[in-house]
């Protein structure tokens, strides 16, 4: 293990940066340890700096209560707590409870997760700490540590959304006499933020070829996702019964369940199984003898753990490809290898489940499975014709 103090308080440790400070003198009897050290999380140099600033000022603040209580303050019963922070004004959990036990009582369980989620992530990177003591610089520190981890702009956004809507609750229903810190945040624009990168053609058949030859749980959702331009949640919420290969055309039927719903209506449809997405329909189907879930390591009738699965695959993809993909870059190749060999777009966006774009679109129950196979079968042909030719565009 290498250690590597590269300024005041920041320690570098097998590339991921941690926070180091020897405990006061006088306060070594509140700690077990005589100085203080924890991962910062981050492997970026600037993010561990403004990391520790925030983390030193709280425990600045923190050790100062502790030094104020003990000292003998003439009258300190008689001070009144005026704009100050006491200990009864709700902190950002409080705010969280509020909004679930009001607004999530109707709400599914995806309502629920994401609301948890989000308000973790707040307190991940500025405290657990009262409402009214957050400032709009600690928010737009929060905003730049999603932006850190790759969200997209949309995602970003949503976070915010989110965030703002339980603080606004919390603020008129406890009476605060506070503006919202997470309100009037500059979000950038989709323009300059980080844009997901399609995986071409050599990549996509390199991480194809590693998957089989791991050939596990992890490299069977990496494989299905491949071929069939799921996202993630849709393919983690499959079961065995989804998955058809006693058709003529081997397929997995899309539908809601109650631990996995689907973004849109048009989400629900029917995907021809071809090479890898094939390839790891079967090995589903051959293991997972014990569950009827397609993935049980992700999934169970509590609903979808996406967020784990994408951490977990996203880092290994990263550690085989010298680029840098994530697993949603599969969904915007397969959308561009569908382009590619000029299918009609009405067909892009029945296989791939997006949003139909015209009222016309609506009309009709879509494409049969036989049509779709065709272009299935031809974006893996192409992807093979180019694979065997690099050279030829």
């Amino acid at each position: 293990m290498s250690n590597k103090c590269v300024t005041n308080h920041v320690l570098l440790r097998n590339e991921t940066y941690y926070f180091l400070k020897r405990v006061p003198y006088d306060l070594k009897d509140y700690y077990s340890v005589k100085r203080l050290c924890f991962s910062l999380k981050t492997k970026s140099y600037a993010s561990a700096l403004r990391i520790t600033k925030s983390v030193l000022q709280r425990l600045e603040d923190y050790w100062l209560g502790i030094r104020l209580q003990k000292m003998d303050i003439p009258a300190i019963h008689l001070v009144k707590s005026d704009d100050g922070i006491n200990d009864s004004s709700p902190v950002i959990s409080d705010a969280l409870d509020l909004y679930l036990r009001l607004k999530g009582k109707d709400k599914d369980k995806t309502f629920i997760r994401t609301a948890n989620r989000n308000i973790e992530y707040i307190i991940k990177v500025i405290g657990n700490k009262p409402i009214k003591s957050y400032t709009s610089n600690e928010a737009g520190e929060f905003r730049d540590w999603l932006i850190e981890q790759g969200m997209s702009y949309s995602t970003v956004k949503r976070v915010f959304s989110s965030v703002r809507a339980i603080i606004n609750l919390a603020i008129n229903e406890f009476g605060l006499n506070i503006l919202n810190p997470f309100s009037k945040v500059y979000l950038p624009s989709s323009h300059n933020v980080n844009v997901i990168r399609v995986i071409p053609s050599d990549d996509l058949s390199k991480i194809q070829s590693i998957c089989k030859e791991e050939d596990d749980e992890l490299r069977w959702i990496v494989a299905l996702l491949s071929d069939s331009g799921m996202r993630l949640s849709e393919a983690l919420g499959l079961t065995k019964e989804d998955i058809n290969l006693n058709n003529s055309i081997p397929h997995i039927r899309l539908t809601p369940h109650p631990w996995r719903r689907l973004k849109t209506k048009s989400s629900e449809r029917y995907i021809p199984l071809v090479k890898d997405s094939l390839w790891a329909s079967l090995r589903i189907l051959e293991h997972n003898n014990e569950t009827n879930f397609a993935f049980p390591r992700y999934t169970s009738l509590k609903g979808c753990n996406a967020n784990s699965a994408s951490a977990a695959l996203n880092k290994w993809l990263k550690s085989k490809l010298i680029n840098d993909f994530v697993l949603h870059g599969f969904r915007h190749s397969f959308r561009d290898r569908l382009r590619a060999i000029e299918c009609p777009l009405e067909i892009i966006d029945q296989l791939g489940g997006w949003s139909l774009r015209s009222i016309g679109q609506g009309y009709g129950k879509g494409y049969e499975l036989s049509v779709l196979s065709k272009w299935m079968n031809q974006i893996w042909c192409n992807l093979l014709f180019h694979t065997i030719n690099p050279g030829l565009n």
